[in-house]
């Protein structure tokens, strides 16, 4: 084996959701490409467009070279402007040819996943607007992004599934990395306090966050007595919630709260850990 094993669970990750992708798409109607998603402004044909963007800019091909319309509510940023080109580019594709370029993309990606050499710390230009970081975190990032779409097409096609796969479980580690930021620097949680996230469904866990004396927030699998809040979810309002589809007052009723509401509203409002 030629890849380092610390790449291959992401690689293999990554493998499973760009398939379930591939396998979505390819049956639909024309008009099916269409139908919107949770993700603010994008159909599903822009979904696979972004996916096929990306992994084009992750075998190394030139952007391309295309102006945005100036109407784009969803386009607030500089990120947001990056990532709509690969978007843009390609509305007015057919469904064929939106099914023939995912295929042809997903075969050069895998061959040039099989025959990565390179050792995980290996920093690596990315595909967040030219940031670099490690090739072990590239891999994840993408593994957790696909994997992420792969479930914005299967709601908006009424198709679900893989709510526990391999790249769910990814995407759990990677959006709970993102909940001392949450919790402790955007919602305010005290010095001291503790928050529970208990989450149910196809993955099941339970998280603590704390936050010490001094401020320092971090997040850990044992059980806190007293905490401040508890919040109560299932796995895929918890995805929702943490990549900014779905706002928690629309979601409400799915979420279960125990303790400080004021905090507890503070937290949610802030859940967001995507872009």
């Amino acid at each position: 084996m030629t890849v380092h094993p610390s790449l291959q669970t992401s690689i293999d990750a990554w493998t499973h959701s760009i398939e379930a992708i591939s396998a979505l798409v390819t049956p639909l109607v024309e008009g099916e490409w269409n139908r919107a998603t949770e993700c603010p402004g994008w159909s599903v044909r822009d979904i696979v467009s972004h996916v096929i963007g990306l992994e084009c800019e992750m075998l190394g091909d030139p952007r391309p070279i295309h102006s945005l319309p100036r109407d784009l509510f969803h386009v607030k940023d500089e990120l947001s402007r990056y990532m709509e080109v690969q978007v843009d580019v390609r509305r007015c594709h057919t469904a064929p040819e939106m099914t023939s370029e995912l295929e042809y993309t997903i075969i050069r990606r895998s061959r040039q996943l099989r025959n990565e050499k390179r050792e995980p710390d290996t920093v690596v230009r990315t595909v967040l607007g030219g940031k670099e970081m490690p090739l072990e975190r590239a891999l994840k990032l993408r593994a957790f992004d696909v994997w992420v779409h792969e479930q914005d097409l299967r709601r908006a096609l009424g198709q679900p599934g893989n709510l526990d796969s391999p790249g769910a479980h990814i995407a759990r580690d990677v959006l709970l990395a993102g909940l001392p930021s949450v919790v402790g620097e955007r919602a305010g949680a005290p010095a001291g306090s503790a928050v529970v996230i208990d989450v149910s469904g196809p993955l099941e866990f339970m998280r603590t966050v704390r936050v010490d004396a001094e401020g320092k927030t971090t997040v850990d699998g044992s059980v806190s007595l007293g905490p401040a809040v508890t919040l109560a979810v299932d796995w895929e309002t918890y995805l929702r919630l943490a990549c900014g589809r779905v706002r928690p007052e629309a979601v409400a009723e799915r979420v279960k709260v125990e303790g400080d509401q004021e905090l507890a509203r503070a937290i949610l409002a802030e859940f967001a850990v995507t872009p």
